[in-house]
């Protein structure tokens, strides 16, 4: 121990990783690119995302990429909680929301709304 009135220990800090690439489902991208689709919802492993940054986007089949989006907001949401709001903005219905996010992520409850649009070039 050090004779200086403050006294720090080493420790190591871990900054996550900040993504830069976001993918969909290919049956996703004309939505995407018409913006009719303005948000993605992704679990906790996809709650990363920085607000501010432009990630490339990509199809998850084949990895084409398609656009670029610039990250508007990522706030976490209830699966519960999601509203025909949300719907509205994945241009869906409420029932057929649910119903993908059950098929990507089966009970899952604690889910993070990502509000982007596209970048123009």
């Amino acid at each position: 121990m050090s004779n200086s009135p403050y006294y720090y220990e080493k420790c190591e800090i871990t900054v996550s990783q900040i993504p830069t690439t976001m993918t969909f489902f290919a049956r996703f991208e004309s939505d995407i690119l018409a913006k009719k689709k303005t948000i993605t919802i992704r679990d906790e492993s996809e709650r990363d995302y920085q607000v501010g940054s432009i990630v490339d986007v990509s199809t998850l089949e084949e990895g084409r990429w398609f656009c670029k989006l610039h990250i508007d907001a990522v706030t976490p949401v209830q699966f519960s909680a999601l509203t025909e709001f949300h719907a509205e903005q994945e241009n869906m219905t409420l029932p057929e929301l649910k119903s993908v996010i059950n098929e990507i992520y089966p009970n899952v409850d604690a889910l993070y709304v990502v509000t982007y649009h596209v970048v123009e070039e």
